[in-house]
């Protein structure tokens, strides 16, 4: 579930001041249920007005965007991001430590996701997995979009040939992960590998590289009230015609591997590139603010929490306030009764026509409104808490080694995941499932703590590096 996101920024640092090279961060079948329709648009547009007002709020134009330019290290070295010329003052390196830190959770959140134990089990072992469900994925897809900040410039994007060269790279690499995770797709295992969708939703982002943060957050605003809708029409459509048939027939992509291609990317697959592009510009709005201001950190929380609120909550009251939407939802789904619709995958998935009921759920894959709105607050309370823990208990900061290692080394740990699934499957019991959960975390933690104790980057970090080489052609 994680593309390349560990940044060359990290608590490795480059004895001489060099441009970040940050690795690159990773089907609802429709059918028409008009009778909710309208209840779920009304239900929808009530929380237009206060996201839209909470973009506002966090990402003015008066907060200063941060930067890691040009400050020395704990060691006294300059800061990698630096450039000769660079100003002294900008935010610590501890910044790019809580990042760090929030990626290597964002890994052990898609293990647990991946082998741990069925939320189903109940009890606080099954609301820690649930909350590891798509929760992580969402908070990979926002780090990612701060990584492609971290590519292209911050606080300030690079023009000129620099900014040319800089969206060669970013280019790159969004085609180097859509190679690869069709590759590991490939391999059968049980995973959705999203290391492609978010190659291709790089790609979709890129050109609002150099907009500001509050234009980015209204942009991710509006996309997450249009695109769960749009994506709902499309998905219906798909469903009901036969063109996607003819487009995926013609798709080079869908050709190369046992895929839908283009279509799968972008509308059907588990990670669609219509609804994930507003995670990754909240990534990016949150890349061009200065981290180290509290004033900052105190609206991102607000932010958050309102957000998850918002979405969560909106989903439980719309769920319950209109009419059979419940019913509906839990008749066309192999899950629960549907009382967990609002924030749980235990709802199950489509299995009949999708009603549009399901425009009100909020469960973390369901591809709603609510569902983008609540995640997306999870994801900034969780980089805010990182960041804050790691600039402010140094202690905390050493113990979360481990976690940060493997947070830049994520897409080298995510792909070892995947290998080791394809090679001894995932337990269904609880018990072993655990057990599996925790061999996978501790390996990752072992091997990433060593290896970046030498290198600065993961052994795939590294080649994806190297592979942006020809950008450096461009005049």
């Amino acid at each position: 579930m994680t593309p390349d996101t560990s940044p060359d920024l990290s608590s490795k640092r480059a004895p001489l001041p060099a441009p970040p090279a940050a690795p690159s961060a990773a089907a609802i079948p429709c059918a028409a249920a008009p009778s909710a329709a309208t209840a779920t648009s009304t239900a929808t547009a009530t929380a237009t007005s206060t996201a839209t007002e909470a973009a506002h709020k966090v990402i003015a134009p008066d907060i200063a965007p941060a930067t890691e330019a040009g400050r020395p290290d704990a060691a006294g070295r300059p800061d990698a991001a630096g450039s000769p010329d660079a100003a002294g003052r900008g935010p610590s390196t501890g910044r790019l430590v809580g990042i760090d830190l929030a990626r290597g959770l964002a890994v052990f959140g898609m293990y647990a996701a991946h082998v741990g134990p069925d939320p189903a089990v109940g009890g606080p072992l099954g609301f820690v997995m649930e909350l590891a469900r798509g929760r992580s994925s969402a908070l990979f897809a926002l780090l990612a979009g701060f990584t492609l900040v971290l590519i292209t410039g911050r606080p300030h994007p690079r023009t000129g040939r620099a900014g040319r060269q800089a969206v060669a790279r970013m280019v790159i690499r969004s085609l180097v992960l859509i190679a690869l995770g069709f590759a590991l797709t490939a391999l059968d295992t049980e995973v959705d590998v999203i290391l492609a969708f978010y190659g291709l939703t790089f790609l979709a982002v890129l050109p609002l590289y150099r907009l500001r943060a509050r234009t980015l957050a209204l942009l991710a605003a509006a996309g997450a009230f249009v695109m769960p809708q749009v994506l709902y029409v499309t998905r219906l459509s798909i469903e009901e015609g036969s063109w996607a048939d003819t487009v995926v027939a013609w798709d080079p992509l869908a050709r190369l591997g046992d895929t839908d291609g283009f279509m799968e990317l972008l509308f059907t697959g588990e990670y669609p590139v219509l609804t994930w592009m507003s995670f990754m510009l909240v990534g990016m709005a949150v890349a061009r603010l200065d981290l180290t201001r509290n004033a900052v950190r105190t609206q991102l929380v607000l932010t958050g929490g309102a957000l998850a609120v918002l979405g969560y909550g909106g989903s439980w009251l719309a769920l319950r306030l209109v009419p059979h939407a419940r019913a509906s939802v839990a008749a066309a789904t192999d899950g629960d009764s549907g009382a967990s619709a609002w924030w749980s995958d235990t709802v199950g998935y489509i299995v009949d026509d999708t009603p549009a009921a399901w425009l009100l759920v909020g469960a973390p894959h369901s591809q709603t409104t609510f569902s983008i709105l609540g995640n997306t607050g999870v994801a900034l309370l969780v980089v805010v808490l990182c960041v804050t823990a790691t600039d402010r208990l140094p202690r905390f900061r050493r113990l979360a080694t481990p976690v940060r290692a493997v947070g830049m080394t994520a897409l080298t740990a995510y792909v070892l995941h995947i290998l080791a699934i394809r090679e001894f499957g995932m337990a269904d019991e609880t018990g072993p499932a655990l057990v599996d959960l925790l061999v996978h975390s501790l390996v990752a933690m072992l091997l990433a703590t060593a290896w970046t104790r030498w290198f600065r980057r993961g052994p795939l970090e590294q080649l994806l590096h190297l592979s942006t080489r020809p950008a450096r052609s461009l005049r």
